[in-house]
């Protein structure tokens, strides 16, 4: 009988752990190295948003159900350093080559929490739907070839 509560023991921790990864994990969409249309670049794994040259968000909460993810900006940043941010993303269809979008709804929040409950972008009107601007438009920066 011991073995058999051990072993379900852990059973209930490994699924609860991986429960947690699954839900702090990006949509593969926004992984890689982008560029948005107005030139600037991005590289985005499930834990850091950096964009370039210089800025960071480390990320604390993807929530891919309802298209966001907070982050704690980086003590570097040249504003807003240990502030709280939300990033809200949509995907675009018919825009080619832009595949997805993103605003940033807050980026000054004094908590995790505040930047998270701070939710007011329209998706239904990425060109006005960000704090009444358009969503930044991002594609995926291929990779160079070696010239010969």
């Amino acid at each position: 009988m011991k073995i058999t509560k051990l072993t379900l023991f852990f059973l209930i921790l490994f699924f609860s752990a991986q429960a947690q990864n699954t839900k702090n994990r990006a949509p593969e969409f926004v992984l890689g190295n982008f560029i948005d249309d107005y030139g600037i670049t991005y590289s985005i794994n499930d834990t850091l948003w950096v964009q370039s040259p210089t800025t960071k968000y480390h990320i604390i909460k993807w929530n891919p159900e309802k298209q966001y993810l907070v982050a704690k900006n980086d003590s570097a940043n040249k504003t807003d350093g240990n502030k709280y941010t939300r990033i809200d993303y949509m995907t675009f269809n018919g825009m080619e080559p832009w595949r997805w979008g993103f605003c940033l709804t807050v980026y000054d929040a004094e908590t995790d929490v505040i930047a998270e409950q701070t939710a007011y972008v329209d998706r239904q009107n990425p060109k006005k739907g960000c704090n009444g601007y358009p969503f930044s438009r991002m594609k995926k920066l291929e990779p160079k070839s070696p010239t010969n």
